[in-house]
């Protein structure tokens, strides 16, 4: 797999690989989430490519003092072959080389099997409540 930049030209690919992987929710809206990682830090917005195929995908994020994983996706039919790994070992080089200190991941209450494979990569559970709140109605 090649990781790169997103490319604008990915956008069909990207959304269509969240769809499969159920990324998407009512309340996130894809173009939407685009547009926004666009304008800040777009180097940290990954791809993962086979053929010249987008099979993974992976915004990071990093505000000095935490980074952030989010839309980590490898196309169903891709994964396990360590695309997941590589993505993520490609964001963990990057933030590392911005001077970021610890990397944060959200996981949906449940998902046991995301659960297990950042455990993989030696994520921790944090003793923490993760909270939030909406500034936009993206609906």
């Amino acid at each position: 797999m090649c990781i790169r930049a997103y490319r604008k030209q990915d956008e069909d690919a990207v959304i269509s690989l969240w769809f499969q992987c159920g990324l998407i929710r009512p309340w996130n809206d894809p173009v939407k989430d685009i547009r926004r990682k666009l304008k800040v830090q777009p180097h940290l917005f990954l791809v993962g490519l086979v053929d010249d195929c987008v099979v993974g995908s992976l915004m990071a994020g990093h505000d000095g003092h935490r980074g952030w994983i989010n839309y980590l996706a490898v196309a169903p039919a891709h994964q396990h072959r360590g695309y997941g790994r590589l993505l993520m070992q490609h964001a963990e080089h990057l933030l590392q080389q911005s001077g970021c200190p610890k990397i944060n991941v959200q996981i949906r209450t449940g998902n046991e099997s995301v659960v297990k494979f950042y455990r993989s990569l030696n994520y921790e559970l944090d003793d923490v409540v993760s909270m939030g709140k909406r500034l936009l109605d993206d609906n």
